[in-house]
């Protein structure tokens, strides 16, 4: 890692009331500009661990701090001005879907904005302006005006990345962006997010089901196991070894084969849009 740190987490537990303890003493440190992907099985601990970051699940113990703001010390107003500098992408897109693709990504803005203002949807002049350079960004200006639900999961997903920018964050939470998208929209998607990333000096920590796409687009892999970091390291270290310690025994030849498949199809997107340049 290098650079300061964004985000750093301390001995994070979360135990429900059944006794399960689904984080077991997690720490974990991310620097700015520095893209993670959260990898292991069902199970693991993923979602609650980006959960308890914001605070959308409360930790049972341990603290969360970004930059030098301890996030599990604070509540109330407080609490909710800190989550402003958090942007959230989900898996299931969280669009309002009788909403324009603009007034969603507007929506990123009202933790900013009055009462009235978020009530009635009068945003300042620069909040529609920002709005609409990150459509030019994603590649869904001229959508603008649609509404939600007539778009298809990739562009929904693109719409889910601008709202979370239009917050301005400082730190990207991405929940299995492309669980719900075919192979080809999913390598887009994930493109998308690692050069805004990398435009912004953005650090992101991104779950993610799938471990070629992981190693394709992200640089440091952290493996979760029954709530405990059992792998955190770069890309090329998650070996057959690191595989099985995250996810168990198991024959790694096909997944080997698949991610060469996919770094051919990667190389050849990225001669097209040399092509198209």
């Amino acid at each position: 890692m290098s650079g300061a740190q964004a985000l750093r987490i301390e001995g994070l537990v979360k135990r429900y009331e059944t006794g399960e303890e689904a984080l077991k003493g997690v720490s974990l440190a991310v620097s700015s500009g520095e893209i993670v992907g959260l990898i292991g099985p069902s199970g693991a601990g993923k979602s609650t661990l980006i959960r308890c970051i914001n605070r959308l699940v409360e930790p049972t113990a341990g603290r969360v701090f970004l930059g030098t703001l301890e996030l599990t010390a604070l509540g109330g107003a407080e609490l909710r001005r800190a989550r402003r500098r958090i942007g959230m992408i989900f898996q299931e897109f969280a669009l309002v879907e009788r909403l324009t693709v603009m007034e969603n990504v507007l929506s990123g803005r009202l933790g900013y904005v009055a009462f009235w203002q978020s009530f009635t949807r009068r945003f300042p002049p620069a909040d529609i302006e920002r709005a609409f350079a990150l459509l030019e960004r994603v590649g869904l200006v001229e959508h603008a005006d649609r509404r939600a639900d007539a778009l298809s999961g990739g562009q929904r997903q693109r719409v889910g990345i601008a709202r979370a920018l239009a917050q301005e964050p400082d730190l990207l939470l991405i929940d299995e962006p492309t669980a719900a998208l075919d192979p080809k929209t999913s390598r887009q998607i994930m493109r998308l997010i690692r050069e805004i990333c990398e435009e912004r000096r953005l650090p992101a920590i991104i779950n993610i089901h799938d471990v070629v796409l992981a190693q394709q687009f992200v640089e440091r892999i952290v493996g979760l196991r029954a709530g405990q970091i059992v792998f955190d390291g770069p890309v090329e270290a998650l070996d057959d070894t690191a595989l099985t310690r995250i996810y168990g025994e198991e024959d790694w030849t096909a997944v080997r084969r698949r991610a060469a498949a996919q770094a051919r199809l990667d190389a050849l997107d990225e001669e097209r849009l040399e092509g198209l340049a």
